[in-house]
Parts: structure tokens; C-alpha cells; sequence
């Protein structure tokens, strides 16, 4: 079913749009399908060698959709890259302070 024709409406419960965070992910595949493991490690204890993660959420996907998700991602990074460019052009940062957004109380 192709998607670009449809309307989707998405429902979330509050706690499931407050997210997870994770600091790690492994990919792996089958034959028939991709699966995304996002964990949050701990790096207090890096120095004795070992490492010690929490699973905050893993994702199994068809083939298809991995890369349509790739695909998103490679141009949602891309377009994040041309903008912190132009923030950090020299006539950008002397001429504009940072400015204060509200939604999330952090600095745009």
C-alpha cells in the first residue's frame, strides 16, 4: 500500500511521546527482516573494560521499510547538516543571539 495517497493518523500515549534515550544501537538482519536494538549504556564503569547497557527499545522491520527508514534518515541528517553550516557561518553567530524556544526550553 502506498502511503503518498493516504492520510495517517497516528496515536500516542503521553509517556510513549516522551521517548526513550539511547546512546548505542545494533543492527541485524535475517533473511526476512532487519531488527534495530537501541540501548543506553552506562560509561561510568568504561575504565575496568566493561560496559553495561540498558535495552530501551528494538525495532523489527521488513527489508522495504529499512531502507525507506535509511532513506529518511540520510536526508532528515543531511538537511540537520546545512543548517548547522549556516548557524555556524562567522556573520551568522555575530549578528544573531541564540534565540529561546519555549516548546522544549532549549536554545534554538
Amino acid at each position: 500500500m502506498d502511503t503518498d495517497d493516504k492520510q495517517i493518523n497516528i496515536h500516542a500515549t503521553p509517556e510513549m511521546m516522551a521517548g526513550v534515550y539511547a546512546n548505542f544501537a545494533n543492527v541485524s538482519h535475517s533473511d526476512y527482516e532487519f531488527a534495530i536494538t537501541f540501548v543506553r549504556l552506562e560509561h561510568e564503569e568504561a575504565e575496568s573494560g566493561e560496559m553495561n547497557g540498558v535495552v530501551v527499545a528494538r525495532v523489527n522491520m521488513a527489508p522495504k521499510f529499512m531502507k525507506e527508514l535509511l532513506e529518511a534518515m540520510q536526508d532528515n541528517l543531511s538537511k540537520w547538516q546545512a543548517a548547522e553550516n549556516i548557524k555556524n557561518l562567522p556573520e551568522t553567530t555575530e549578528r544573531h543571539p541564540p534565540q529561546v524556544d519555549d516548546t522544549f526550553g532549549g536554545v534554538a
